[in-house]
């Protein structure tokens, strides 16, 4: 996000690499997540997408280089040999680095051991001094080199480690900025060190601090969602993520929550990044969503909610082929009430299907009084003769009843809410009615009616 936003600002390029070179932790599935989150979220990249395993041929012959230059060497010792080394030396220094055993060895021995198919790595030699960079979020950082162990870049397996890998890319895609979470601190100076090695212009670094669970511990799957897709699938909005996430970490150093891309990418720099980790606070994405439900244009919510609709089972293709403008009305009326676009399926069922069960806390409320089925009855019939079904028409028919009655117009609203949704909240009635339209409308009220005379009525 942070990449994006400064890319962005700086009009400068947005560039995507898939690091696939580990077989093993890789697959097109996963590929395709990471490509169709991006997209969800709008964060477009410049160019084609990088896939890190169609270039280890190139990160191959950089290792020979360095090996070459004398600035790597192969190393031969087993793997049972390097932990029984390392149990040793923790047990009597507390301390473990390589003992550049392989380092030592002749041209000759190297030659001998080559020609056998010892199998080998290759490492990289840490030269004497220090490693010193300044930090685009930290400031300056400086690194002694002995603290720096003969790091691997080729396995033996002749792959490229992470470290390689991810420098001659870097170079060769002419990377200038890299922004990333702090728990790659550590491994900027070997970076750099293989920047150095090669001659290549080192880029500019900046380190995010984690993102903390509630409980201020670095997050993980026991504090919830931890990927895109499971937040789109939770039914919160691209936009909303983006705004949440910018947040995390960054301020635009103005009181204001609730910002455009555009807005977010003018605003944008490093030095507004804090040092400080950003706590993951769902209620406040919840919040943040709902505030872009509201705001937003119902026709952008119309797939999503249809699709959502389609997967409850509440409507078919059928549906909104003979009703195209009753989905649009029903967002219009409902989005105010969302937090999530899941909320469209989970209070908005009775848009779509006639109320199975009545809120009891509502029926003991609003039920209770004896001149509810009269009136109940009195407002079905004169809703059978209106002439214009709309929410005005409507309202003046439920006020009228009311007056007639000598009753406020709340002992009409309440009772008739609770028989056309099933709950004793609901969107405004008349528009609500306006929308269900007429046959929905009588109908629900028969049934309720007919429920009031049973002995299905339960009244403490």
């Amino acid at each position: 996000m942070f990449n994006y936003l400064f890319a962005r600002h700086h009009k400068g390029k947005f560039l995507l690499r898939i690091e696939d070179s580990d077989i093993s932790r890789s697959s097109r599935e996963m590929t395709e997540v990471i490509l169709q989150s991006l997209k969800w979220l709008g964060l477009d990249w410049d160019g084609e997408p990088i896939y890190q395993s169609t270039r280890i041929e190139r990160h191959r012959k950089i290792a020979a280089e360095l090996v070459r230059t004398g600035a790597a060497y192969p190393c031969f010792c087993t793997p049972e040999e390097l932990r029984q080394k390392k149990e040793r030396a923790l047990r009597t220094t507390g301390e473990y680095k390589y003992d550049r055993k392989c380092y030592h060895l002749s041209r000759e021995e190297v030659e001998e051991k080559v020609r056998k198919g010892v199998p080998r790595v290759i490492r990289f030699h840490v030269p004497e001094g220090e490693t010193t960079f300044v930090d685009g979020i930290r400031g300056r950082v400086t690194v002694q080199n002995q603290e720096i162990d003969d790091f691997i870049i080729l396995r033996s397996d002749n792959t490229p480690v992470y470290q390689l890998a991810v420098v001659v890319d870097d170079h060769d895609m002419g990377i200038t900025h890299v922004i990333r979470g702090d728990d790659h601190l550590s491994n900027t100076p070997k970076q750099i060190l293989l920047y150095q090695a090669m001659g290549w212009t080192t880029p500019s670094f900046a380190h995010v601090p984690m993102i903390l669970g509630p409980d201020k511990k670095r997050l993980s799957k026991r504090h919830g969602a931890t990927s895109v897709e499971e937040y789109r699938k939770a039914g919160y909005l691209p936009q909303a993520v983006v705004n949440f996430l910018a947040l995390l970490g960054w301020s635009p150093g103005e009181n204001r929550e609730i910002m455009s891309m555009k807005e977010m990418i003018e605003k944008f720099t490093l030095e507004r990044v804090s040092k400080n980790p950003a706590v993951l606070d769902e209620t406040k994405l919840t919040w943040m969503n709902s505030q872009y439900l509201t705001q937003i244009d119902s026709k952008k919510l119309l797939k999503p909610v249809e699709t959502l609709l389609k997967e409850a089972g509440l409507i078919n293709k059928k549906f909104v082929e003979e009703n195209p403008l009753y989905l649009l009305r029903y967002i219009d009326l409902i989005k105010s009430r969302t937090k999530k676009l899941t909320d469209f399926v989970e209070r908005g069922k009775y848009f779509f299907e006639d109320p199975e069960t009545y809120e009891q806390k509502a029926v003991e409320k609003y039920w209770k009084r004896e001149e509810v089925i009269d009136v109940l009855k009195k407002l079905n019939e004169r809703l059978k003769s209106i002439k214009l079904w709309r929410a005005e028409e409507i309202e003046k028919i439920i006020r009228n009843l009311a007056d007639e009655n000598r009753i406020s117009a709340s002992k009409v609203i309440h009772p008739t809410r609770l028989a056309l949704t099933g709950f004793g909240v609901s969107p405004g009635l008349f528009e609500l009615m306006e929308v269900l339209g007429r046959e929905r409308v009588i109908t629900r009220l028969e049934k309720a009616i007919g429920y009031l005379t049973s002995d299905k009525l339960h009244l403490s």
